[in-house]
């Protein structure tokens, strides 16, 4: 089923007198319970989808369709709210929050999504989901303590314990070595079935691919 559809998406990005057209007429379908890895070479337009398709910015022409709503049409404060709930971020760094523990990255998040649980339904669903990320024996473990494959699966943790529609993953194995890498990507895909999660992933990493159920090559701001 379609969760996502990108439809003729441009975008141009003006450097004083200078205007440069970064993506040239994108089209792309995106299914639940399926990962989407674009790739291709530096400056060739995959992060700019990425972030187009997640609102965090605005396409120049075109629209991006979620569940049948328009964002492209939507109002910063209405995007932010989808973002909010509907949408998981990971990063090439785990980016969590030094003065947090395992457990309480997850929490804030589920406070950020305004979650509707009780508080004792989302204790439990913060220890299921450290479980599923074979972390809950460190849930109370500051940041400095992880190595960068724990740090990265408490940060997949985070991005899924509000159960989004949609995954955004921006090099999420870029700073992991290759045994830690495959974990993750692992932990990612199992993760996408098991929650029926659709994820956009963005990589420069070959190996990657074969997690991938459609594989999106970029060059000069086209599809291939």
């Amino acid at each position: 089923m379609t969760l996502f559809q990108i439809d003729s998406v441009k975008k141009t990005f003006k450097n004083g007198e200078v205007k440069e057209q970064v993506l040239k007429g994108i089209n792309l379908t995106l299914n639940e319970g399926e990962i989407t890895a674009l790739i291709g070479a530096s400056g060739s337009g995959k992060s700019t989808i990425l972030t187009i398709a997640a609102g965090l910015q605005r396409a120049s022409e075109g629209q991006v369709v979620f569940q049948g709503e328009n964002l492209s049409e939507m109002k910063q404060e209405d995007i932010r709210k989808v973002r909010a709930k509907q949408f998981g971020f990971i990063f090439q760094s785990s980016h969590l929050v030094p003065f947090l523990t395992v457990q309480e990255q997850l929490k804030v998040m589920q406070e950020v999504a305004e979650s509707k649980l009780k508080k004792q339904d989302q204790k439990r669903e913060v220890e299921r989901l450290l479980e599923l990320v074979d972390m809950n024996h460190r849930k109370d473990a500051y940041p400095s303590s992880l190595s960068g494959g724990e740090k990265q699966r408490v940060a997949i943790a985070r991005a899924l314990i509000h159960k989004p529609k949609m995954l955004f993953a921006d090099e999420p194995t870029a700073s992991l070595d290759s045994r830690r890498s495959k974990e993750v990507m692992t932990l990612i895909r199992d993760l996408t079935k098991t929650l029926n999660t659709t994820t956009l992933m963005v990589t420069h990493d070959e190996e990657m691919l074969s997690y991938a159920d459609q594989i999106i090559t970029m060059k000069d701001g086209l599809i291939q």
